[in-house]
């Protein structure tokens, strides 16, 4: 019965290494993806998320909004939603990096390797943009993203002890 529980316990550590992996490689390629999008494309979906949360949240407290001021708000509004995008994803990627590393009983520097694999990503994610049309490497973007992956670290690894 014992050796039972401890063979059901190890297929499940297994499936949970296999899991997690899985979902850090998925999202690392979900980021990719948006990296890899031309700037006009990025640039369209930033102005979606402007159309849909911040233009109709303004349109409450006022009826009729010009075509003048959708474009200023537009304008004032697409590098704040831009940093909330990098700051979520490179959130979730930490997350996901930390938790897979810990799956693997990674005890020593658990903290580090996360942070440094985070890290690296950005850095990655940035010089592939230097490739594609109308992006650039912003060395603030890789700054921002190591700070949102290190704090979702830093927050999940004092919860988990």
């Amino acid at each position: 019965m014992k050796q039972q529980k401890v063979k059901i316990k190890k297929r499940n550590n297994y499936i949970k290494k296999i899991i997690l992996t899985i979902l850090t490689v998925t999202w690392m390629g979900i980021i990719f993806f948006f990296s890899n999008q031309k700037a006009v494309a990025s640039n369209n979906i930033s102005d979606g998320i402007i159309d849909k949360i911040v233009i109709k949240t303004y349109s409450i407290f006022k009826n009729d909004i010009s075509n003048v001021e959708k474009e200023f708000i537009k304008k004032y509004f697409t590098r704040p939603i831009r940093k909330i995008g990098h700051f979520s994803i490179y959130f979730i990627l930490g997350t996901l990096v930390f938790f897979t590393l810990k799956s693997y009983n990674i005890k020593t520097s658990l903290v580090y390797y996360s942070i440094l694999i985070c890290y690296i990503y950005a850095i990655s994610d940035e010089f592939h943009q230097l490739f594609i049309l109308g992006r650039s490497c912003e060395i603030l973007d890789v700054l921002l993203d190591t700070f949102s992956s290190s704090f979702s670290i830093l927050l999940f690894s004092k919860k988990s002890k």
